[in-house]
């Protein structure tokens, strides 16, 4: 199949994703009671709010034929899309055709690693392509994992969420975060669908884990930007803390990751006791000719 075609079909899965969610009350149609033979609307209800023909609508969602700009902005208000997934819907619809290539693997901004270093006391990361991890301070090391002990390729925050058993025990709500870096991995593959290494990702964890398999089928997209996470810390305990994403001005496609706490907070307090460890520990390590 080609790329086109690939893409053809993403959206009309996408499509039949997102009517499945909606019931008839959610979009002013009437509901009869009636038992329904699959979740959610019919495509010749989608197809009447649209005002488009049942044929045109079904050969659009089966990816037989391409949509025109006015009929996906007539299928997004009928579908309820907020402003990410209308976004991703014109990404598939729009995407030339490519051969799956091989990205250069990245290399972190100087400048970034530079403001990494000077951040003591505040965890902080850099992601890059498909949320690969390119570097870290001390501390994020210290708060989330050793990501220099890990092979280069591992590097990867997705994959760890959903590979790694210390990840599910560190946060408190596992499944939400490992929900929200599916549909961030999916915005991504709209925007890379040529990228080989995403490719494999996605295969590999498909394989590997039936939640991902699930939650990757559904088609969900998003792009958060900053959020609140608790964690479960081994050795500092419950930890509040507020992140936020900065890109990158030169190369979006990286984006520094921080965590910090109100000042004066128990995490705030917590955060230095764990940078104090991190420090400890790190020097004994040193000590002992390992690697640090």
């Amino acid at each position: 199949m080609s790329g086109r075609n690939t893409r053809r079909g993403e959206l009309g899965e996408f499509l039949k994703a997102r009517r499945a969610e909606l019931g008839p009350h959610q979009v002013g149609l009437p509901d009869t009671g009636a038992v329904r033979r699959v979740p959610g609307l019919r495509r010749e209800e989608v197809a009447q709010l649209a005002a488009i023909s049942t044929d045109y609508y079904t050969r659009l969602e089966q990816g037989r034929i391409p949509a025109s700009a006015s009929v996906l902005g007539s299928l997004a208000s009928v579908l309820r899309l907020d402003d990410d997934q209308r976004d991703y819907l014109s990404e598939l619809a729009g995407k030339e055709a490519a051969r799956p290539r091989r990205r250069t693997r990245q290399r972190v901004r100087p400048s970034l690693r530079r403001v990494l270093d000077d951040l003591r006391f505040t965890p902080a990361f850099v992601l890059g392509r498909s949320m690969d991890i390119l570097a870290w301070n001390p501390l994020a090391a210290a708060l989330v994992i050793d990501f220099g002990q890990l092979p280069a390729n591992h590097r990867n925050y997705v994959r760890l969420l959903f590979t790694d058993p210390a990840m599910r025990r560190l946060y408190a709500d596992w499944e939400t975060v490992a929900h929200t870096s599916v549909a961030l991995l999916r915005r991504e593959a709209a925007r890379y669908p040529d990228d080989a290494r995403l490719v494999e990702l996605v295969g590999e964890l498909s394989v590997r884990d039936t939640e991902f398999r699930r939650w990757w089928a559904a088609h969900h997209v998003a792009s958060q930007r900053i959020g609140t996470k608790t964690l479960h810390h081994p050795v500092v305990g419950d930890l509040d803390l507020d992140w936020d994403t900065l890109t990158c001005a030169t190369d979006p496609d990286q984006q520094l990751v921080t965590w910090t706490a109100e000042p004066e907070s128990p995490t705030h307090e917590r955060l230095r006791i764990l940078a104090s460890w991190a420090a400890e520990h790190r020097h004994s390590a040193e000590e002992r000719g390992d690697r640090p």
